[in-house]
């Protein structure tokens, strides 16, 4: 996960080429002239921090960029077992869903102006999906999927559930994926303190009412061997 943060207000006036900081497995670095412009291109940091009109505003290059709170958070690419457990959670999903609701995967969720995240898996209504959306506003996500990264453990297991919840999202699941096993973690809003409320763990079958009747064999979300 490589996080890009907004510079101080004045940095620039002092020093040109300053563009922020790039915070990477704990370790801060300044970069400066074409150091900078080659790291960052159209990446650079705004002062008082980056918004969603910043992120409407870069080209449209396939990377991936969330927003908290004004910080860009851009992930490395993903790897073929995390892709593979997404598209295969997704098409499951999509053989069980019912008329109102879709399942679809990689598509924004924008909470605010300085926040903004990106569901690995998402079920949402019919009706929202109906209008063809590049980004979705949280009242029509249903249910939000993140499968779990070595470079996401923190931001999956601990942030974006707390900030999911906050925005009203009412049901959250997370893959685990460690030592080759996985775990399905699923979540219900407590809608009344704004915090998810653990719901099951699941190493065989997600067998689970919510947000509809699904019955998923691990296995079949599961990569193949190689």
């Amino acid at each position: 996960m490589r996080t890009i943060l907004p510079c101080a207000t004045g940095a620039r006036d002092h020093h040109p080429g300053l563009a922020g900081g790039t915070v990477d497995s704990g370790r801060t670095t300044r970069l400066e002239g074409p150091a900078m412009t080659a790291a960052l291109q159209s990446d650079y940091p705004p002062e008082g921090g980056w918004t969603t009109d910043d992120l409407d505003a870069l080209p449209e290059d396939g990377r991936r960029r969330e927003l908290l709170d004004g910080v860009l958070l851009m992930s490395p690419s993903p790897t073929r077992t995390h892709q593979t457990i997404a598209m295969r959670l997704g098409v499951a999903l999509e053989a069980e869903c019912p008329d109102e609701y879709d399942v679809t995967q990689g598509v924004e969720v924008r909470m605010s102006k300085t926040r903004s995240f990106i569901p690995d898996v998402l079920v949402t209504t019919s009706a929202a999906a109906a209008r063809e959306p590049s980004r979705y506003e949280p009242h029509e996500v249903v249910l939000a999927i993140e499968v779990v990264s070595p470079s996401t453990r923190s931001i999956d297991r601990v942030l974006k559930p707390a900030l999911y919840a906050q925005a009203g999202i009412p049901y959250y699941w997370r893959v685990e994926t460690e030592d080759g096993a996985l775990e399905v973690i699923t979540y219900r809003i407590d809608a009344v303190n704004e915090v998810y409320t653990e719901t099951g763990r699941w190493t065989k079958f997600v067998d689970t009412g919510e947000p509809f009747p699904i019955n998923l064999p691990i296995t079949r979300i599961t990569p193949r061997s190689r």
